[in-house]
């Protein structure tokens, strides 16, 4: 069954301190934010948060724990298309789509924030808030494109190094983990079915990249041993997430 419980939206939030990259939101903003995280549920495991076909009657915010878009194909495999950390919104705009084109799974014990449409239209009466919210929809775009590029025209260690350089960056732009590891709950096959590859792949890249002595995965925590000649291994180049782009109040 899912907990419930009430999350402040402090200084220190991945919410708060994700949108305050664009802009400084003003103390009115802010409030409403906290507003945004009154609602919290705890889903325990890997389970669903909402599938594919439902029309929510919530917006989905991560405030802890990962999780996943994904979609099944035909034969039953799955493909996933982002991963979602603290800060992230599972499905912002379904206020205006309605029902959902893909379903979003908790990779492990995950907490929510469960937000009703009508706090979303309050939200989009705050010019500030409705152009931070702007803001992190295009930097999903981005994300979108590059994995695009990263599964179209990467080989497989290429495919794991920069995914796992874009994890390191987007943790470190909201506060989460450290210079040179990060805690990442995924299993081989989440990172094949991410990166359109076998775990039987996943296991050789990760063994070869730390032979190579550029990073390690292990209980659940990745330590990259350098992070300039992984950058280089990926090609990884990290404008495409437009961090630390403030525009002012």
């Amino acid at each position: 069954m899912q907990q419930r419980s009430i999350v402040e939206a402090s200084p220190t939030h991945p919410l708060l301190v994700k949108l305050e990259q664009h802009t400084k939101l003003p103390d009115a903003d802010r409030d409403l934010l906290g507003r945004m995280l009154a609602d919290i549920r705890t889903f325990d495991g890997r389970r669903d948060i909402i599938r594919v076909g439902e029309d929510p009657e919530f917006v989905h915010l991560m405030v802890e724990g990962w999780s996943c878009r994904y979609s099944i194909v035909d034969d039953g495999r799955r493909q996933i298309t982002a991963f979602l950390v603290p800060g992230d919104f599972c499905d912002v705009h379904i206020v205006m789509l309605g029902q959902m084109d893909h379903s979003i799974g908790a990779l492990g014990r995950a907490r929510v924030a469960f937000i009703s449409k009508d706090l979303m239209a309050e939200v989009a009466e705050r010019p500030s808030l409705t152009r931070a919210l702007c803001w992190a929809s295009l930097v999903d775009e981005g994300v979108l494109r590059a994995w695009l590029v990263n599964i179209g025209r990467r080989n497989a260690t290429q495919r794991v190094a920069h995914l796992v350089c874009e994890l390191h960056a987007r943790l470190l732009s909201i506060g989460m983990g450290s210079d040179d590891s990060f805690e990442m709950p995924l299993t081989q096959e989440d990172l094949g079915d991410a990166l359109g590859l076998t775990p039987v792949h996943i296991n050789r890249v990760l063994r070869l990249l730390r032979e190579r002595g550029l990073m390690t995965f292990s209980n659940r925590t990745i330590v990259i041993q350098d992070v300039e000649a992984l950058k280089r291994e990926a090609g990884f180049d990290p404008r495409y997430l437009h961090l630390n782009c403030i525009r002012g109040s």
